[in-house]
C-alpha cells in the first residue's frame, strides 16, 4: 500500500444526518489507512545523533530515507538534535522510531528505554586524540597545564578522551566542547587548544589542509560505533524494518555511501559489544542528570 490518498473526496452531504454519515466514513477510512500502513503517527522518524552538522546529516541519510519510505509505505523524516545530550533526552523520551547513535548511547537506549539494537557498521570505530603536527605536544606529559577540546560532553569520543586524560594523570586538564569534528581540527591548528578528541573516521574526513597539520597521539581500542536501534513500539515489525535496512545495503546508493564514508557495509552486533559500553553509558546518564539541576 502506498502513502495515504491526499486528493479531495467529494460527497453529496445534506443535513445533520448526512454530515454524521460523512464523518463516519472518514473515520473508517482513517482507521483503515493507519492499520494498512502500521504507522500510527504522521511519519516514521529516523533520528541521527549529531556526529556532524545537521546539513551533512540530512544529505548523508537521504538515500536511506527514500528507501525506507518505499519499503515501509509511509513518510520518513530524518532529524537530529543540537548536541548529544539533547539527542539522548529525546531518544529516551521515545521521539525517534529508528535511532542511529554511537554504542554508549545505544546501550543506554537499550537498557533504559527498551530500544532494540538491529545492526552497526563493519568498519572499526575508534576515538583518537590529535595534536598539532609541529607543535610542542609529543607525549601525554606535555599536556600538563594545557586544555583540550571535544564534542558534546556525552559524545563517546569525548568521554573516552576524558578517561584517557585521567589515566595519564591529567585530570586537571580543562575540556571545552564544540559541535563538529572539523571545528576541533581548525581550532587545534589555530593554536586554541593543545589536544582534540574526534573519531578516527572523522579525523580521516578532515580537509587535506587541516589533516596535514595534525597528528594522532593516542588511539582507543575498537568500540561499538554507530548502532541502529528500533523503538520498542515497533517490536511487532522488527523483522520487516530490519529486512528493509539489509535490502538497502544492497542498493548502489548504499554501496556508494559505505565507500565514501569508509564504513564497509552493515553487520550484526555481537552479544557483548553493547555490554562493554556500560561505563560510558553511565557517564551519559550522569551528564543528563547534571543538566537537569
Amino acid at each position: 500500500m502506498g502513502r495515504p490518498y491526499s486528493g479531495t473526496i467529494q460527497l453529496g452531504v445534506k443535513g445533520e444526518v448526512g454530515m454524521k454519515i460523512f464523518m463516519g466514513i472518514m473515520l473508517l477510512v482513517s482507521v483503515f489507512l493507519i492499520s494498512a500502513s502500521g504507522f500510527a503517527g504522521d511519519s516514521f522518524i529516523l533520528g541521527v545523533a549529531p556526529h556532524t552538522s545537521a546539513r551533512v546529516i540530512l544529505e548523508m541519510y537521504q538515500p536511506l530515507r527514500m528507501h525506507l519510505e518505499k519499503s515501509l509505505h509511509t513518510v520518513v523524516e530524518v532529524v537530529t538534535a543540537p548536541d548529544f545530550n539533547d539527542f539522548a533526552r529525546r531518544a529516551l523520551a521515545g521521539e525517534y522510531d529508528l535511532a542511529i547513535t554511537t554504542g554508549h548511547q545505544a546501550r543506554l537506549l537499550q537498557t533504559d528505554a527498551g530500544y532494540i539494537p538491529l545492526l552497526t557498521y563493519k568498519a572499526d570505530f575508534k576515538a583518537v586524540a590529535i595534536v598539532a603536527k609541529d607543535g610542542p605536544i609529543r607525549s601525554p606529559e606535555n599536556l600538563k597545564g594545557k586544555n583540550a577540546l571535544g564534542l558534546s560532553r556525552s559524545s563517546l569520543v569525548t568521554i573516552w578522551g576524558e578517561h584517557w586524560l585521567e589515566d595519564n594523570g591529567l585530570g586537571d586538564v580543562s575540556v571545552r566542547y564544540v559541535s563538529a569534528s572539523d571545528s576541533v581540527g581548525q581550532l587545534l591548528v589555530a593554536g586554541e587548544t593543545a589536544v582534540g578528541f574526534v573519531s578516527l573516521a572523522n579525523f580521516q574526513k578532515l580537509s587535506p589542509e587541516i589533516q596535514a597539520q595534525v597528528r594522532i597521539i593516542a588511539e582507543s581500542p575498537t568500540m561499538a560505533g554507530r548502532v541502529y536501534l528500533l523503538n520498542k513500539r515497533y517490536s511487532s515489525r522488527e523483522k520487516e524494518i530490519d529486512s528493509a535496512l539489509w535490502n538497502f545495503a544492497e542498493t548502489p546508493e548504499a554501496k556508494l555511501y559505505f565507500e565514501k564514508n569508509q564504513l564497509g557495509g552493515y553487520r550484526k552486533l555481537t552479544l557483548m559489544e553493547l555490554e562493554a559500553m556500560d561505563k560510558y553509558a553511565a557517564e551519559v546518564k550522569r551528564n543528563l542528570r547534571e543538566g537537569e539541576k
